[in-house]
């Protein structure tokens, strides 16, 4: 092979990787992508801030989450830092976790001015699809260290049971 071939095969499997690295990562953090609307709390008077304007808040975030099942229920865990328990509404619609929220924008009561604003603030909802049916009026849910963690029941149809052979 002549370098020139070499070097075009190196390129292809750098960008190979490159694409494979982007694609894992886009389907990773797809379902925890979330976009953040205007809240209540928004005032037009921070719309028109000139540092909003120059630096604007990001409009989307992730809010990783985790789902964890065991033979008796599912537990779903969203990391949502910044947040207080009351900002949150939970509902569980067929089999899909529904969680709603608004993180609200607290001004730094300093001299300063921002130079990066990466934080999303504003109204979120988020769908997390659940892997069996639940009883959702025996969830629970607590909000602790900035992670929403909710406990929800299977529905019996969905619990699984050992059957044990018998010789026969």
């Amino acid at each position: 092979m002549n370098r020139m071939a070499e070097f075009k095969h190196g390129l292809e499997e750098a960008w190979q990787s490159v694409a494979d690295g982007w694609r894992q990562l886009r389907d990773r953090a797809a379902g925890a992508l979330t976009h953040f609307g205007p809240g209540k709390a928004a005032s037009a008077a921070d719309a028109r801030a000139p540092e909003s304007a120059q630096f604007p808040a990001a409009t989307w975030a992730l809010l990783a989450g985790d789902v964890f099942e065991d033979d008796d229920k599912l537990v779903v865990r969203v990391e949502a830092p910044g947040l207080e328990k009351d900002d949150f509404d939970l509902e569980v619609r067929s089999d899909v976790l529904i969680v709603r929220g608004e993180k609200r924008y607290e001004h730094e009561a300093t001299e300063g001015r921002y130079r990066v604003r990466q934080c999303a603030y504003g109204s979120f909802h988020r769908a997390i699809p659940l892997p069996s049916p639940v009883e959702a009026g025996g969830a629970k849910a607590t909000y602790r260290n900035g992670v929403l963690r909710i406990e929800l029941p299977k529905a019996a149809r969905a619990k699984t049971r050992r059957i044990e052979i018998r010789s026969g």
